[in-house]
């Protein structure tokens, strides 16, 4: 991520005579951390976990192991590590950590084996294990007319943040669609750079099934237009792309009683 959490050293009694030195982070609100993976964002700072613009549950010790895991990726993070940062000055059972885990794995659809986004090194701990990238500025800050884009599935809508977005069934695609005959990387969506003009393109990924626009397969890369229908194995996703950032919003009369 290119920075590193501050650290300092604990000494903790434990059942022994001895010392054990344990390396606790400093995360959570105020680390200014926001990073996209999969089709989840997590901002430490306003401690939300969002799936396309749909905000989900987590518990406040399940939000900030994630935060940990997410700031020190790929590297593991030991067990005595996580529960002085979880639980400082608190002897805890392995279980508490499991559960948290457990937690994580469920709100993001996750599976132990073989891991998505959370993989257990067993005797050891834990470490994130998917592609995860930092969101270095709100896209608020883009110039006035730059086109915003996104795709509807199921009521649930993704924002195109990414130049190239990927949507298929494994849970690590940006656009995450679980549905029948969609392959696990099945299509690519590209977007402009950042003040580029051009429209959005959508590109089959030699899926089994094929992908389809406005009812006809891809034989190759195709323009998307705003309202545009794909379909996916059985998912039809919506495109949708706005470019009316700067326009004033009408004044509108209104209905008579």
């Amino acid at each position: 991520m290119g920075r590193h959490p501050k650290r300092l050293s604990l000494s903790l009694n434990t059942t022994s005579s001895d010392e054990k030195e344990i390396e606790t982070f400093h995360t959570g609100a105020g680390t200014g951390v926001r990073v996209r993976f999969g089709g989840f964002t997590l901002d430490a700072d306003t401690r939300q976990l969002l799936r396309g613009r749909e905000e989900l549950h987590v518990s406040t010790k399940a939000f900030d192991l994630l935060v940990l895991l997410l700031e020190r990726r790929p590297a593991v993070v030991d067990k005595a590590a996580l529960r002085q940062h979880l639980w400082p000055g608190t002897y805890v059972v392995d279980a508490n950590l499991t559960n948290l885990v457990a937690e994580i794995r469920t709100v993001l659809a996750d599976r132990s084996s073989p891991p998505a986004f959370v993989r257990t090194v067993h005797g050891v701990g834990y470490a994130f294990s998917a592609e995860a990238n930092e969101i270095e500025a709100d896209r608020a800050a883009d110039p006035p007319g730059s086109p915003r884009f996104w795709v509807v599935w199921q009521q649930r809508a993704t924002v195109l943040g990414q130049e190239e977005t990927i949507v298929g069934r494994d849970p690590t695609c940006a656009v995450w669609v679980d549905a029948a005959g969609v392959s696990r990387r099945h299509a690519r969506i590209r977007i402009p750079r950042d003040g580029a003009s051009g429209p959005a393109m959508l590109e089959d990924l030699d899926s089994t099934n094929g992908t389809f626009l406005r009812g006809t397969r891809l034989v190759g890369p195709q323009p998307l237009e705003n309202g545009d229908l794909i379909r996916i194995g059985r998912a039809t996703l919506t495109f949708r792309a706005w470019k009316d950032a700067g326009a004033v919003t009408k004044r509108v009369r209104a209905p008579k009683k």
